[in-house]
């Protein structure tokens, strides 16, 4: 493993051309008890945790992940989505489309069961949630027992109100 300083005093953890957080190209190869081997780039091979997958994949399918982390054994762990917040604006956007398509609320909540969440967004309750919340922040929905509604002053195209990736 190399560290290599970068500016703000931050470091990057990086291995054969890699970092955190990079968006890479994954062919799942193989499925354990832990989760699924991904051939990355097409030259290493890393980890998607089988709880941290929440849509179905099968072996040989291609799809988009992230460098999640760089252990010191110089394996890779990887996951679907952007590491941290920056997939929240992503996520809350996935949200405000389908208030959208349904007519302004879903029923979905924070007491919703997980599968329900991850079958629906396809994100885990936890990131779900802390979606909801930035929403919630931001006053663009409103919060009520049993779902979650668009906020009253709020009409028209909502896609420039999230931060570009």
């Amino acid at each position: 493993m190399v560290i290599i300083e970068h500016k703000k005093d931050r470091t990057k953890e990086t291995q054969a051309g890699f970092h955190k957080g990079q968006k890479v190209a994954l062919l799942i190869s193989d499925k354990t008890e832990m989760g699924f081997i991904a051939v990355i780039n097409g030259t290493h091979k890393g980890i998607l945790y089988k709880n941290e997958v929440f849509r179905p994949l099968n072996i040989g399918q291609k799809i988009d992940g992230f460098i999640r982390k760089i252990r010191d054994d110089k394996k890779i762990d990887l996951c679907l989505q952007k590491p941290g917040y920056k997939a929240l604006d992503a996520i809350s956007q996935q949200i405000m489309d389908k208030l959208q398509q349904q007519g302004g609320f879903i029923a979905v909540t924070d007491k919703s069961r997980p599968k329900v969440v991850a079958d629906l967004f396809g994100v885990s309750k936890k990131t779900f949630k802390k979606a909801i919340g930035n929403l919630y922040k931001k006053r663009l929905i409103a919060l009520e027992k049993k779902r979650h509604t668009v906020a009253e002053k709020l009409t028209g195209d909502m896609s420039g109100i999230f931060r570009s990736p």
